[in-house]
């Protein structure tokens, strides 16, 4: 860990406490002049902290920016084994971890950006991923003999994941619409996009790459043409770490679901915020749109919807969309 992360670490973990240049120097085995140089180079990265006489430095405690320092403070102890880089902007955050994955990289390895030129949506949309605003996440897993089936129903673990983070940060209801994309008051907060390789001679998967973006706010200026009517943001105000907490919430109720799925009844939990259940809905296919109404998600979060003719299908991929207003 370098002098920079070592104070940031120092910092976090005592978030609006001061310390004397002499304390911090003391703690970090630093000069006071190493100490003052990365403090001015945090703050060069946007971090506040203060500096006042006879008591020292703080990391202002109303701050919100995403650190690998502020995540880990609030993890759990199952997501011990996560290995957690913060990057200030990448091309895609998926794109950085399937290399990883390919070179050998172990299960949870975490990569978090602060923004993304090429943020990816599900069948090759862009995904907006301004500066500052956001939360975008990969997480390599490498469950052992899943079949792709299962590699689907990490999609589904994430959305309820998600969905239980963003209302215990934010208070606000978050509800799924099916399969991947997370809804506060009738607008889209949060998308999921599952890449996988598998075996060519077993079938099972060798890995699968798990990306997220949640939207923690408004980006200045409001959202671009074509999102402004269907994007919205987490939070309407500024939170305290309320990107970090949101990322360690994600993260300590994905890998308890993940850890355990047979115990975490999470097919119920994502059935409950189903946004689509009793609606009529467009199912979405190359070069086709079928009117349907979703009935119900099953214990395999297989989207159950009855055509006008009176069929009845179980959808365990696809895509779908419905008017809300």
């Amino acid at each position: 860990m370098g002098t920079k992360e070592a104070l940031l670490t120092l910092l976090e973990a005592e978030k609006g406490t001061y310390f004397s240049g002499e304390e911090l120097a003391e703690k970090l085995s630093l000069s006071r002049t190493a100490v003052w140089k990365a403090v001015n180079s945090l703050r060069g990265e946007g971090y506040a902290i203060d500096a006042v006489r006879n008591k020292g430095y703080r990391l202002a405690e109303r701050t919100d920016i995403l650190s690998a320092q502020g995540i880990r403070k609030y993890l759990q102890p199952v997501c011990a084994g996560l290995e957690l880089a913060v990057l200030p902007e990448v091309g895609s955050t998926n794109a950085v971890v399937r290399e990883k994955a390919m070179a050998g990289a172990p299960e949870g390895c975490v990569v978090i950006a602060a923004s993304q030129t090429d943020g990816r949506g599900r069948v090759g949309r862009r995904f907006f991923s301004p500066a500052g605003t956001g939360i975008y996440m990969s997480l390599l897993l490498r469950p052992p003999h899943a079949s792709p089936r299962q590699a689907v129903k990490l999609t589904t673990m994430a959305a309820v994941a998600a969905c239980e983070a963003i209302e215990a940060v934010s208070g606000e209801q978050a509800q799924i619409k099916w399969v991947n994309d997370i809804f506060v008051a009738g607008k889209k907060v949060s998308g999921i996009l599952t890449e996988a390789s598998f075996g060519l001679e077993d079938g099972f998967l060798e890995y699968a790459v798990l990306g997220i973006g949640i939207n923690a706010y408004p980006p200045p200026g409001g959202f671009p043409e074509g999102l402004e009517g269907i994007a919205g943001a987490v939070f309407r105000q500024p939170r305290d770490d309320g990107k970090n907490r949101l990322a360690a919430g994600f993260l300590n109720r994905f890998m308890a679901c993940y850890s355990a799925p047979e115990k975490s009844g999470y097919a119920g939990r994502y059935r409950s915020r189903s946004l689509v259940i009793g609606r009529e809905i467009q199912v979405l296919s190359p070069g086709r749109s079928q009117k349907a109404v979703a009935l119900d998600v099953d214990e395999e979060c297989r989207l159950i919807v009855q055509y006008p003719d009176g069929r009845v299908e179980s959808l365990s991929s696809g895509e779908i969309s419905v008017r809300l207003s």
